[in-house]
């Protein structure tokens, strides 16, 4: 039976296929992504599986279950990594689910289903900057739009595709129908602090964040610093500042979390009163309704802050992703899969950061398990896990695996009857 110090082992030697000597990296379509792929394809087909890579560079692999060409129940995560990365994000999802895999194979379980494990390519998007790639492929919802977009060094994605021994043309066979699959798990870390303030080692996620971005711009005057009197003034870094902390303040007092990430100003002169301060923001909450309520009410007091300045207010919406709750009965399964660990009222929390399953949720019910990390952190390689939490974690995910096949038996019996 594949334990936890081996789960922590696999995902230790992943960090071997990095672009970076020091620090870890892995990218889309990239050497390090290949070899990638081909490690987890061996732990596979050592876990009774048979392997592919479909269209679009994702990793699969598939047991069947008590007769050939059933639906299946997918597992996975992704296996690409942000700069500078740690060694759980993703990765520890997708050496889980193989874990499973290969216990379910080894007590020989009929299950009603066949059992697929994925690691998804690209879903932080470090390359080319459009995240889900290889999850959005799966769900269908490839855009040709985006084979134009280019990554740091000029290379666009179609001639990626290419390199990498894939056939643009044919991305479209990574979709996968909703009659092919029962449903989407996916065990991952926190990526936030509240399992280990509560001392508990597991959480199921009730949605993943609907997340909306935009550039903020505010439109003063440029003006000498030393010769402009502060009541002619329109200073467009002061309006901004004042902005920032309002979006603060409000996000505070909300359900959302808002974040200025990045800030610019122009003329950028030590002794120029700032023309122009462009700022983004990140805006993020459980369900799209209080985000949109909160973004509106953004738009009117900003708005109204830089007009009592003499300054000009705009925006411009760069990014909207649709808040992506978890399937009520998946959320189930995974509550009896945590509670074999002890845990019978596990904590219910929504995700704050985006999963490939906010793309699979397009084609197929999903459901996520959340493992406690160190501090929250995580997208650092400082990110760490406890053993006894993958331990617990690991047994959990086969629970929940037969909780799903208990519900399926039941559906068929319903419909019998």
């Amino acid at each position: 039976m594949t334990t936890s110090d081996e789960v922590m082992r696999r995902c230790a030697e992943l960090d071997r296929f990095s672009a970076r000597a020091t620090g870890l990296e892995r990218v889309y379509l990239s050497a390090e992504h290949r070899a990638a792929n081909e490690a987890v394809a061996g732990w596979m087909r050592d876990a009774g599986l048979t392997t592919w890579v479909d269209a679009a560079g994702n990793q699969y692999g598939r047991m069947e279950g008590r007769e050939p060409g059933l639906p299946a129940l997918l597992l996975g995560s992704h296996l690409d990594t942000v700069p500078d990365a740690g060694s759980y994000d993703g990765m520890l999802g997708v050496v889980m689910a193989v874990a499973v895999a290969r216990r379910l194979h080894e007590d020989d379980v009929a299950l009603p289903f066949a059992l697929e494990v994925v690691g998804f390519s690209d879903e932080e998007g470090t390359r080319f900057g459009k995240a889900l790639l290889g999850s959005s492929a799966a769900a269908g919802l490839w855009d040709d739009a985006w084979w134009s977009v280019r990554d740091a060094r000029g290379v666009t994605l179609r001639q990626a595709f290419v390199d990498f021994g894939l056939d643009p043309d044919r991305v479209g066979e990574a979709a996968r129908r909703p009659e092919e699959l029962v449903g989407y798990l996916e065990a991952h870390i926190e990526q936030g602090p509240y399992l280990e303030a509560a001392d508990a080692s597991l959480g199921v996620v009730s949605s993943i964040a609907g997340a909306r971005r935009f550039t903020l711009s505010v439109i003063g005057e440029a003006r000498h610093a030393g010769g402009t009197p502060y009541e002619r003034r329109k200073d467009a870094l002061v309006g901004a500042s004042e902005a920032i902390s309002l979006i603060e303040r409000l996000a505070r007092a909300s359900v959302c979390v808002a974040t200025v990430g990045q800030i610019s100003v122009a003329p950028g002169g030590v002794n120029v009163v700032p023309g122009q301060a462009d700022f983004s923001l990140d805006l993020r909450a459980e369900r799209d309704v209080d985000r949109d309520v909160l973004w509106d009410r953004y738009v009117t007091e900003i708005g109204a802050l830089c007009a009592a300045r003499g300054l000009r207010f705009c925006w411009h919406e760069t990014h909207s992703a649709p808040a992506m709750p978890c399937a009520s009965w998946l959320r189930e399964a995974v509550v009896e899969g945590i509670a074999v660990t002890g845990d019978h009222a596990p904590m219910e929390l929504w995700s704050r950061a985006g999963h490939d399953g906010m793309a699979v949720g397009h084609v197929t019910d999903i459901g996520m398990l959340f493992l406690r990390c160190f501090d929250g952190i995580s997208h650092h390689p400082a990110e760490s896990v406890r053993e006894v939490d993958v331990a617990r974690g690991l047994d959990a995910f086969e629970a929940a695996v037969l909780a799903v096949a208990a519900r399926i038996d039941a559906r068929r019996v319903e419909v019998v009857v």
